[in-house]
């Protein structure tokens, strides 16, 4: 992720898409911890770790994905509208979807589907092996 902050057109879309979920920015708690984990003595000492909370909903995000400080608000923003959108218009967000579509990849194979991938590897190997040239023996 780079520190810029995001374009003037990407924030308009933010703000119609929070006003289409009926989210305004009075609505909002916003507040600013200092941040955690990887990133040294910088990250430590800055709060540029952004907490959005909507009371109403019960709903609270934070965002440090970024050290900057105007980039962490916009991407918490946009995650909060993810998350209303997952509560009131019961919509899957993408992120769901690819988690559970990993999910669903490593799943285990029942047996069945074991037994049947097998025996389709077993019958196209039959079938390449008449494929062969024949041998001088």
């Amino acid at each position: 992720m780079d520190a810029t902050p995001p374009s003037v057109r990407k924030a308009e879309l933010l703000r119609q898409r929070m006003e289409s979920l009926g989210l305004s920015e009075d609505e909002l708690e916003e507040s600013f911890v200092r941040g955690f984990g990887p990133g040294g003595q910088k990250v430590n000492k800055t709060s540029s770790c952004v907490c959005l909370a909507l009371p109403r909903l019960g709903i609270v995000v934070k965002c440090q994905r970024s050290r900057s400080l105007s980039l962490n608000r916009f991407m918490a923003r946009e995650e909060l509208c993810e998350r209303v959108a997952e509560t009131i218009a019961g919509e899957k967000s993408r992120r769901r979807e690819e988690e559970e579509k990993i999910r669903r990849q490593k799943r285990r194979r029942s047996r069945r589907a074991k037994a049947k991938m097998l025996a389709d590897k077993h019958a196209n190997s039959e079938k390449k092996a008449l494929r062969r040239p024949p041998t001088q023996e």
